[in-house]
């Protein structure tokens, strides 16, 4: 058998693996494991599990994840969500669809401080949903905003996606960072402008919510405020060149909690809370890597990064339709493969046959973590869709589907406008300082 023909024969014990439902990270550290030891050696294979293992543990720049977990874990134990739901809430609430649309933003708002879409998910949905309930929101509209919403969570940065990205094809986090900025306002913005089309179409489905005072205004913005500096001083210091993404990540996690001891919302058994979820999460991704790093000289022993690189780069049909048929490839798997997943298995064998093409490493690290958040809200496996689901009992999941249809049109849209115009995700890394 030709070692083309043993990864091919790898990848399908791989999926296999998925479908019954083993980790991720055990799936591939198997296949990894089993694959290198049959063409090289078992020696080999275990020598580069222990040297893989060490060089992740002690590489500097993954302090960033410990360190954005714990400061998403933090904010969320210390009403942070609840802040900035309330600020968006008393801005634009009493328009037609107003609660769906400050949902958006607070998921938005969040987004910048956790890194996660589960979470930002699981928190704004907890936040909003009776809400959207008391002024008879259609189901549809609030789960769909609360399930797409929380995509953003791995876009605008921190995000976990881009980090993951960034080990596994040694690209700057700090570029990636910036160049998921503008993406992501202009994601959450498109979410808004249909939310308000929505309400217009059918009154039903997102009627106005209560009117605020001036006053109750600036009393809600004014607890949003202490939030917002955290995110221009973390994001605008990595910018302006104040920061490295580490130390950017350290001051984050220092000041969410300040924040929660002086506002006296962290509490120690929340504290505790944030720190237990924060090391397991760490663990979860830490796993994933090493097992990457294991699964990917399997792959190229195999060659068949190299004759996928190969097979595309000779494609008569042009450098964009290429794209167009890798990212393709991304929605097809998103409708089977949880996120993390799909980015450590079709990097090494996508990535190569990118940069042979010319594209541009950062621009094709966004449009991927998109295809991601499509995965995230794409039947049947639609992670955001059943952690709605959670919060929600009451709705069935088929219409939480179809409440996130729009939304996954919109962020096909927006992959779109980003192929035709990649400066929108490259204007802030190349403009960044230092």
């Amino acid at each position: 058998m030709s070692t083309t023909a043993i990864g091919l024969l790898g990848l399908v014990v791989l999926f296999v693996l998925f479908a019954l439902r083993v980790p991720v990270a055990f799936a591939m550290f198997t296949v990894g494991l089993v694959g290198v030891s049959i063409l090289s050696s078992p020696s080999n294979a275990l020598n580069l599990l222990a040297s893989e293992t060490f060089t992740l543990a002690s590489s500097a720049e993954l302090i960033v994840v410990p360190l954005f977990i714990l400061m998403g874990n933090v904010a969320t134990e210390s009403g942070m969500s609840r802040r900035l739901y309330d600020a968006a809430y008393a801005l634009i609430g009493s328009i037609k669809g107003g609660l769906a649309s400050a949902t958006i933003i607070g998921c938005g708002g969040f987004a910048a401080l956790c890194g996660s879409s589960v979470a930002s998910a699981l928190t704004m949905g907890r936040v909003s949903l009776g809400e959207m309930e008391r002024f008879n929101y259609s189901p549809k509209l609030s789960t769909g905003a609360v399930a797409a919403g929380g995509t953003l969570g791995i876009l605008i940065p921190p995000s976990t996606g881009f980090v993951v990205y960034a080990i596994l094809t040694q690209q700057s986090i700090g570029r990636l960072f910036l160049a998921g900025v503008l993406p992501g306002l202009m994601l959450l913005v498109m979410f808004i402008i249909l939310i308000t089309a929505l309400s217009y179409l059918w009154p039903d489905y997102g009627p106005p919510g209560p009117r605020t005072s001036l006053k109750q205004k600036s009393a809600a913005l004014a607890g949003a405020i202490p939030i917002l500096i955290i995110v221009l001083l973390t994001i605008g210091g990595i910018y302006l060149g104040f920061f490295s993404p580490v130390e950017a990540a350290a001051v984050g996690a220092g000041l969410v909690i300040l924040f929660g001891v002086l506002t006296g919302q962290l509490k120690p058994d929340a504290l505790y809370r944030a720190l237990r979820d924060s090391i397991v999460t760490t663990a979860t991704v830490m796993l994933i890597l090493i097992s990457a790093h294991l699964l990917n000289p399997f792959l190229a022993l195999s060659r068949i990064p190299h004759e996928v690189a190969g097979f595309l780069t000779g494609l008569d049909i042009g450098t964009t339709a290429v794209l167009a048929l890798i990212l393709a490839c991304y929605m097809v798997l998103g409708l089977f493969l949880e996120g993390f997943a799909m980015l450590v298995l079709t990097m090494p064998i996508f990535f190569p046959a990118v940069m042979a093409l010319g594209f541009d490493p950062i621009w094709f690290g966004v449009l991927v973590v998109i295809t991601l958040e499509m995965g995230l809200i794409s039947p049947p496996v639609g992670v955001n869709v059943f952690i709605v689901k959670s919060v929600a009992p009451n709705v069935p999941l088929r219409d939480i589907f179809i409440g996130v249809a729009p939304f996954w049109f919109v962020m096909l849209l927006a992959v779109i406008i980003l192929v035709l115009f990649p400066q929108i995700a490259l204007y802030l890394p190349n403009t960044m300082i230092g």
